[in-house]
């Protein structure tokens, strides 16, 4: 380990996140060790994170060490490579933004009556476990780290347990969280039966069939996409999401739904042996249905909250079809081109991390200020909160995939990959790669509709409640947790080139080959196919854009008359404009609505007071909860009835029992 400074920096990450849990049994007795010692340690874990990444992805090469723990004859293996190395830079990041706003954030639970301890201990854990899923090398830590990371969460979901919806949501989510990890367990076993061992370098050496490789990808694509959220095995997410303290959901939907991409990736394209070409019709088939259902569901949306947890929907589906495309090209005999696919995959979750946490964020310093999370209660807060409304921008014009922010770089890239479907044999999958492409573009005006809407109700016009008019600027911290996040997103879209070729190395070690063109007319040009084909020059973009804006300013002050009297317009005799004037976040989402409105429960309702005011209420249900989860729900209810009949209170009645499970048991192993 000495000669290995990320391997070092990853260690260190690992203890601090590890030091923050245990600092914060001491916020019991002194509530202020949360922010003043936990939360910077998260902070600090999270440099140090990002440092092992960075340092692996420029470096190359990997990295392994086996500790004393674990089981006599099977001993923990770590391995930090490029695939760990980006996932563990991506927990970093969002960790380091968490750290800086966590401790204004947490300041405000310290007049509460809920457990500061269990609030900073557990966020230690789930950042300790998230750590060590990217860096086993072997199944036992990997599902040691995958439980320590979904209990962990489970308790920061279920943190204010005195509101019903948050019980439920935390049991619905680790309910979910167990079946999706009992799946990953037998994926795991498939591999090792045919390796011979439970360590990776062992499973890679397997030889499956190929029906054995997709009953492997089948376990592998059930768990890690249950925690994806991916559709339809999302009902956990838009209901665990919102409850959570809102870094807490940052990380949850920054980073987790990251590491469960990250554990996919690990398992089809490092341990599973060859690739078919089928299993890329199937991520692209569920991708672009995540995608296309997760941005219809944000858009019909009023809590914030939950409206950014739908979207995360709709992103890790956006990933998924990259990865369907990553899959079919690798199979059809097409390197280069699936080596572009997963460069596109992988740079939409770095920015789905960080545009996410940062609105995840802007909705806490929201919460924090305003006291609201309805949409409908919302409005001017950009007057209020001018620094929050001007992050919260840059994460809603990233993830509308809008030029220069970083999301729209990956989004171009994948659709660069789709374009070279003609490249392709079978007729079938030159049909079905434009339909998906279809979806990802309906996908992407639809993601621009909803976060027009966000913005709109929330930060423009006017209040439309009294706490919300009474909301003032959020503490120095949270405005820089917010801010870095903000500069990322920036970056990444305006020097798409260089996080390219961070990148590559991961695609290099996967798939045997990157993407060395994307650089081979300068840095100010990214070229994924050739440039006869497309090319896009971001820098190029900005300067452009700074320069029409500067413009028009010096146009627009030339233009203005200097002494002008400010009045309201004339108003045709109209009444004053109020709050109630304004177009709703519901009446925005109306005509899609309407015209998706088959794929929703929908229970409209007018009702007229006693003053004579008339009301209107919308309620929206996810069809899937009454078609897949009603009937699972019923069956186990039903089955645990039919099971309490057997506890009839007679000792004699549990003997007999107890007897007949022995006698069955010793049939068993006397007939082995």
């Amino acid at each position: 380990m000495s000669g290995s400074p990320a391997l070092s920096l990853a260690f260190l990450a690992l203890v601090l996140a590890l030091g923050s849990s245990g600092v914060s049994l001491l916020a019991g007795r002194e509530p202020r060790v949360l922010r003043l010692a936990a939360m910077p340690l998260v902070g600090l874990s999270g440099v140090a994170a990002l440092g092992a990444g960075l340092l692996v992805l420029a470096q190359g090469g990997s990295f392994t060490v086996t500790l004393p723990l674990g089981l006599p004859w099977m001993p923990w293996h770590l391995r930090l490579d490029a695939l760990s190395g980006l996932f563990l830079a991506v927990i970093g990041l969002v960790a380091t933004a968490v750290g800086l706003y966590g401790p204004a954030y947490v300041r405000g639970f310290e007049q509460g009556r809920d457990s500061l301890a269990a609030l900073g201990g557990f966020t230690g854990l789930f950042l300790t476990g998230m750590l060590l899923v990217v860096l086993a090398d072997d199944a036992f830590l990997f599902m040691v780290a995958w439980e320590l990371m979904s209990l962990a969460s489970y308790f920061l979901v279920a943190f204010q347990h005195e509101h019903p919806a948050n019980r439920r949501a935390a049991f619905l989510y680790l309910l979910m969280a167990h079946i999706g990890g009992l799946a990953i367990l037998l994926g795991f076993g498939v591999l090792a039966a045919f390796g011979g061992g439970f360590d990776f370098d062992a499973m890679r050496t397997a030889a499956l069939s190929p029906g054995w490789a997709s009953v492997a990808f089948a376990l592998a694509f059930l768990g890690f996409g249950m925690k994806a959220g991916l559709v339809p095995m999302h009902a956990w997410l838009p209901e665990a999401h919102p409850v959570a303290p809102s870094h807490i959901s940052a990380l949850m939907s920054g980073v987790m739904l990251k590491v469960a991409v990250y554990g996919f990736v690990r398992v089809v394209l490092d341990l599973n042996g060859e690739v078919q070409w089928l299993w890329g019709v199937v991520l692209l088939a569920v991708g672009s249905v995540s995608a296309l259902m997760g941005v219809l569901f944000a858009l019909m949306q009023t809590d914030l909250k939950r409206l950014l947890a739908y979207s995360s929907v709709e992103n890790l589906g956006i990933i998924f079809i990259a990865l369907g495309l990553a899959l079919l090209f690798q199979a059809t005999g097409h390197p280069m081109l699936g080596a572009l696919s997963l460069v596109a995959a992988l740079y939409h979750a770095v920015n789905h991390a960080l545009f996410k946490g940062l609105l995840f964020l802007g909705a806490g310093a929201i919460l924090h200020s305003a006291h609201e999370r309805d949409l409908e209660q919302m409005g001017g807060l950009l007057r209020r909160m001018p620094w929050t409304g001007y992050f919260f921008l840059v994460g809603c014009l990233s993830i509308s995939a809008l030029p220069p922010f970083n999301g729209f770089v990956s989004e171009w890239l994948t659709f660069q990959a789709a374009l070279q479907a003609w490249q392709l044999d079978s007729g079938v999958l030159r049909s079905l790669i434009p339909i998906a492409s279809a979806v990802l573009a309906l996908t992407g005006a639809l993601v621009a509709a909803t976060f027009v809407k966000v913005y709109g109700v929330a930060f423009l016009g006017q209040a439309r409640s009294r706490h919300v008019r009474r909301a003032r600027a959020v503490p120095f911290g949270m405005r820089l947790g917010q801010g870095f996040l903000a500069v990322l997103c920036v970056l990444l879209g305006v020097l798409p080139t260089q996080v390219v070729h961070l990148i590559e190395p991961v695609s290099a070690q996967l798939l045997g080959t990157g993407i060395p063109q994307a650089g081979a007319n300068g840095w100010l040009w990214l070229t994924p196919i050739s440039s006869e084909t497309a090319s896009y020059s971001a820098p190029l973009n900005v300067f452009a854009l700074t320069l029409i804006a500067g413009v028009a300013i010096w146009w627009f002050k030339r233009r203005t008359v200097r002494r002008s009297r400010r009045c309201d317009p004339w108003d045709c005799g109209f009444a004053a404009p109020t709050p109630r004037m304004q177009y709703t976040a519901a009446s925005f989402a109306q005509p899609v609505r309407r015209v998706f409105g088959l794929l929703f429960e929908i229970d409209e309702t007018r009702t007229t007071g006693g003053d004579g005011v008339q009301r209107y209420r919308l309620r929206l249900a996810d069809r899937l909860w009454g078609w897949l989860y009603v009937p699972v729900a019923r069956g186990v209810e039903l089955a645990s009835r039919r099971v309490v009949r057997l506890q009839s209170g007679n000792v004699r009645v549990y003997l007999g029992w107890t007897l007949a499970t022995l006698l069955v048991l010793l049939w068993i192993i006397s007939g082995a």
